[in-house]
């Protein structure tokens, strides 16, 4: 199992006027200590109250990427998710093919329905029900796909439409860059994952992802689709420590109540965990960083040799 950064949060120690050097800093230690992937959130503002406050700084997401693919050298960058209401998707594949080429050929394309309905009122975006949204996705991947990859594209779909339109330089990764597709709706997603995703990302615990991920093989079967075509990744959330009293003084530093502290763990009792996620067949563990705890990616890349 491979090890990746997911950054909730451009909340950093040196102010408002370091945020992307301070994000490009630990994009950096990331890809020097073992990391394979790193991402960033596709919102405009912060998820509030679950990661922070609605108005925390924060990056715009293919803007962020495109800088931090100028920045690093190997590892893998992504969003962890854009919605697919947020951009033309005739333009987010001009946008993702740009930041392959800058990246010498590093990007997923991570797309998803979207969900945040208070980001899309305040932005002016139409917010239709689930159904719709996932269908204009899949719609969005295949487009985006085409036009990635045919000299000029055309695509005629409900929701979205091009013609001849006209895409070079063409992404660097051939047949085009991964797309994943974030979701854990067992009908509808992730039967699009098994239709067009080359990866796929699911949230629960170890059981919960063993049960998507059957539900997932099941469409797959339906679909005609080898299931092992499909990087399976998951998003925990984590606050490390050494042992239970450094973990206690974490916790009490950062203001967690006791009841919201599932995702605190020791570094014994998080090896546990990955172990088992690793047994329910993921592949890819993209990790939160509660309120980017430093110490909680030093004890992280302390893991990473165990599941080599």
């Amino acid at each position: 199992m491979q090890f990746g950064i997911h950054n909730p949060s451009f909340l950093f120690s040196n102010g408002p006027a370091q945020i992307f050097d301070d994000l490009k800093n630990k994009a950096q230690w990331a890809e020097a200590h073992g990391f394979t992937w790193f991402d960033v959130m596709d919102h405009m503002i912060q998820i509030a109250p679950g990661v922070g406050q609605a108005d925390d700084p924060f990056m715009e997401g293919w803007t962020t990427l495109a800088a931090l693919a100028a920045v690093t050298e190997k590892i893998r960058l992504g969003t962890l998710v854009t919605s697919v209401s947020y951009r033309n998707p005739a333009l987010l594949a001009k946008m993702t093919a740009t930041v392959d080429v800058i990246s010498h050929g590093r990007l997923t394309l991570g797309i998803g329905a979207g969900w945040y309905e208070d980001e899309y009122r305040q932005y002016g975006w139409a917010f239709p029900r689930p159904a719709v949204r996932i269908r204009q996705m899949e719609e969005a991947v295949q487009l985006i796909k085409a036009m990635w990859t045919q000299p000029r594209a055309s695509f005629a779909g409900r929701y979205f439409q091009v013609q001849e339109a006209i895409l070079e330089p063409k992404p660097l990764q051939k047949p085009h860059p991964p797309v994943l597709i974030g979701g854990s709706g067992e009908q509808l997603t992730l039967r699009v994952v098994a239709r067009h995703a080359d990866a796929c990302n699911l949230f629960g615990n170890p059981q919960e992802v063993r049960h998507k991920l059957d539900v997932l093989r099941r469409h797959c079967d339906a679909e005609g689709r080898d299931f092992a075509e499909i990087e399976r990744t998951c998003l925990p959330t984590f606050l490390l420590a050494r042992d239970e009293v450094a973990l206690k003084v974490s916790t009490d530093r950062l203001g967690i109540p006791a009841t919201s502290r599932g995702f605190a763990l020791t570094v014994a009792q998080a090896a546990d965990l990955l172990g088992d996620y690793a047994a329910a067949g993921i592949q890819l563990c993209i990790c939160s960083i509660y309120k980017n705890d430093p110490e909680t990616l030093e004890r992280l890349a302390e893991l990473i040799p165990q599941f080599a």
